[in-house]
């Protein structure tokens, strides 16, 4: 179980070796809803990084709630914004075990924390200067000043880096981006020009170490003053 205080983040890349392995313990693992879900994919690569996914964050999960993978239950949080159940994933239990799973292409992080958590990991080739300037017009007025000062060759990384804590912190809100992602304010974290404003209160956002080409973000709702202490390691399947 994960202790209080202790934050990790797993990262499981796709490879042909984690695929294989989640194509064979997904029958077994997986619920019959997420086995659709894996199935309904049109391309063989989208079905390996849901597989990879999946099986992975109930292989964690397991391990942590010394219960088999497949028992696991789950269910939505009760929407912030409106009240239904729609909001974060959660597992059943009765221990102190918050989670946030995230993927992208060739990518699949997955946070377990003892408080609310959110994730986020994207591939900086899917943001060249056109996605960038089309996100950064949906961004905060703040983050929009923020990024208008760097320097133009380097927006689009900047851009990812505010989109990666934006998503981070909506998914552990539970809100997503139902209420636009130009709502509340994250800014674009060390390394760029601050604005006076700060963080959501009662939110700490930080970057989470990835491979290059891809940037991610954890936010974990806390009071805790400084860094959060994230603990980052590497899970093979099989």
């Amino acid at each position: 179980m994960v202790g209080m205080g202790e934050i990790e983040v797993w990262r499981i890349a796709v490879t042909p070796a984690n695929s294989t392995a989640a194509e064979s313990l997904a029958p077994r693992l997986l619920d019959a809803a997420e086995q659709r879900k894996a199935a309904a994919f049109r391309r063989p690569a989208d079905q390996d990084l849901y597989r990879v996914a999946h099986v992975a964050l109930r292989t964690l999960l397991a391990d942590r709630l010394h219960r088999p993978a497949a028992d696991l239950l789950f269910r939505q949080a009760a929407c912030p914004g409106c009240g239904e159940p729609h909001g974060r994933p959660e597992v059943l239990c009765d221990e102190p075990l918050e989670f946030s799973l995230s993927h992208t292409t060739g990518l699949a992080l997955i946070a377990l924390a003892p408080v609310t958590v959110g994730l986020d990991v994207e591939q900086l080739a899917a943001f060249g200067a056109a996605t960038a300037t089309d996100i950064a017009r949906q961004l905060h007025p703040a983050e929009q000043t923020e990024l208008a000062a760097v320097a133009a060759e380097l927006r689009p990384a900047a851009t990812l880096r505010c989109w990666v804590r934006k998503e981070a912190y909506l998914k552990g809100t539970g809100m997503g981006l139902g209420a636009g992602a130009g709502a509340d304010y994250v800014g674009l974290g060390p390394g760029y020009p601050p604005t006076p404003a700060g963080p959501p209160p009662g939110w700490t956002i930080q970057a989470v170490p990835v491979p290059e080409d891809y940037d991610a973000a954890i936010a974990l709702r806390t009071d805790a003053p400084g860094p959060l202490d994230v603990t980052v390691r590497a899970l093979t399947l099989g």
